[in-house]
């Protein structure tokens, strides 16, 4: 859901830019930490900002000025929590915009508070609450998931909204109207991109289930039980 370069009002544009920046900066400060405290986690890490790279460079048409893709950054939420996701997903949407003409400048921060701000805190939420009443790993996977690729896309219809309000309707109709349409591609691509979401935590289970524990996802019992299983 990239709103393409220009097409904001300079000045909402602006407001985007200053209500994301904080969040950014906490996040900075956050990855700083996390680097320093646990150098470890750096692959991990490098691998949840790749993971958000690839899924949400995969972009379909839908409104016009913006675009339909999965955004991955649930992912990284679940592994790393919110404030760190919303700098490497600036990281991501920067890089996006420089190199893949996605996005763009302007609309950076409209962009990053949809996607790096918005979306996490929904993963993370949705995560924490699945845990708390007891679901498998794989239903908070896919609720994190799934939920943070549609609120991105409510929070971008919302932005659209604003900027470009119905002439009759208003702000509730401009919002219906571009809700709509992105919903065509969008409910899909969160459901799939939740899918995507178990298949990945099964393998990393396989294959990092340390760093998993380490990180919170997996109980610290689980390294335990899996040595005594090939004991």
């Amino acid at each position: 859901m990239h709103i393409a370069e220009g097409f904001l009002p300079p000045i909402q544009a602006a407001a985007w830019t200053a209500v994301a920046a904080p969040f950014v900066i906490h996040g900075a400060r956050a990855v700083v930490r996390e680097v320093r405290e646990h150098p470890e986690n750096r692959l991990l890490l490098g691998a949840a900002g790749a993971f958000t790279f690839v899924l949400s460079a995969l972009k379909m048409p839908s409104v016009t000025g913006s675009s339909s893709h999965p955004t991955g950054i649930g992912a990284g939420a679940i592994l790393f929590k919110p404030p760190i996701m919303a700098f490497v997903g600036m990281v991501v949407l920067l890089f996006q915009a420089l190199l893949l003409a996605h996005g763009g400048l302007t609309t950076l921060g409209a962009n990053v508070f949809s996607m790096a701000v918005v979306g996490p805190w929904v993963a993370y939420g949705a995560w924490v609450l699945c845990r708390r009443l007891g679901a498998p790993m794989e239903v908070g996977v896919f609720a994190a998931m799934a939920l943070a690729d549609l609120s991105t896309y409510c929070v971008t219809s919302l932005q659209l909204a604003i900027a470009f309000p119905d002439p009759a309707s208003g702000l509730l109709g401009a919002l219906a109207k571009f809700a709509s349409i992105f919903a065509i591609t969008q409910i899909p691509l969160a459901l799939a991109e939740g899918v995507l979401g178990v298949l990945l935590f099964r393998t990393l289970r396989k294959v990092a289930r340390p760093e998993l524990t380490r990180l919170g996802v997996l109980p610290k019992g689980a390294t335990t039980s899996k040595a005594a299983q090939h004991a």
